[in-house]
């Protein structure tokens, strides 16, 4: 049994203060400069308590109304496209892996381990190594700035396929014979046994993957010469492309607030499920 001891607690406490201080500070920052005017936002040192200018920057970067920034795209559309492309891919990434998994698992077919781990080898190559080659099957298909562009490439993913594949060995083999004596389909045994027994790890992993498609930077700015479907964090790059005296800081930071909203969002809401499914040894 660990041993109380007042002075550790506090040094705990202090570090963990210190921690959510130096986390919490750049985002109080964005905060405050979304509430300033852009002259304001040019004075040294910047201001460091909220101004009377929120609601105009929002409205002048939602609506696209941004006098002198590099893009003119309405940042309600950038989000939209972030949006689409982070449930894309976090839905099809579970899809797929779920399947994938399954098919591993379940059935017998000639070379079955061999692929599983041509499968997992995947993590060990960066995405430098094949981003070229994609790139060159994608335009090839003409889906250079198209959702399918964004997304399709990006669903694969080894790790959740490892994930479901070691949850899927823990299901008792009781249950497979019970589904087979019912006369279930696999699908049906798909369906109606396996699915309800995932929701925990499917919870888990559409938090992580919203949160990696809403990120993405670099497939996006090889998929998107169009400004129409830049996501969010292109959009906050191109406001910032110009030379310092053109920058508008107040609308860069209102833009950087409304991009963090929608993954904090995803993980407040699915923050028990989140942590269930990372925790969970009851299955």
């Amino acid at each position: 049994m660990i041993e109380r001891n007042r002075w550790l607690t506090f040094l705990t406490h202090l570090v963990l203060c210190i921690g959510v201080i130096v986390i919490v500070f750049p985002i109080y920052l964005a905060l405050v400069g979304a509430t300033h005017s852009s002259q304001e936002m040019a004075q040294s040192p910047i201001p460091v308590w909220f101004g009377s200018e929120g609601l105009t920057n929002f409205k002048t970067i939602l609506m696209g109304e941004g006098p002198g920034v590099t893009t003119q795209l309405p940042v309600s559309r950038m989000m939209w496209v972030s949006l689409v492309t982070a449930l894309c891919i976090a839905f099809g990434k579970i899809t797929i892996s779920l399947l994938s998994a399954f098919a591993i698992v379940y059935f017998q077919f000639p070379f079955r381990k061999t692929v599983f781990w041509g499968i997992f080898v995947t993590l060990m190559l960066p995405v430098e190594v094949r981003i070229v080659p994609t790139y060159k099957v994608i335009a090839d298909f003409g889906m250079v700035n198209s959702f399918a562009g964004l997304t399709i490439p990006l669903i694969a993913s080894a790790t959740a396929t490892f994930l479901f594949r070691q949850f899927f060995l823990t299901v008792p083999d009781e249950l497979t014979e019970a589904a087979k004596m019912d006369g279930a389909k696999p699908m049906r045994f798909f369906w109606d046994v396996l699915l309800p027994l995932s929701k925990t790890s499917m919870a888990a992993l559409f938090v992580i993957q919203f949160i990696y498609g809403w990120n993405q930077y670099l497939w996006p700015l090889l998929m998107s010469t169009e400004e129409r479907m830049y996501p969010i964090v292109m959009g906050i790059r191109s406001m910032t492309a110009g030379a310092d005296s053109q920058i508008q800081w107040n609308l860069v930071m209102s833009t950087a607030i409304l991009a963090l909203l929608p993954p904090a969002l995803v993980v407040v809401l699915m923050q028990k499920w989140f942590i269930k499914g990372l925790v969970d040894t009851e299955k």
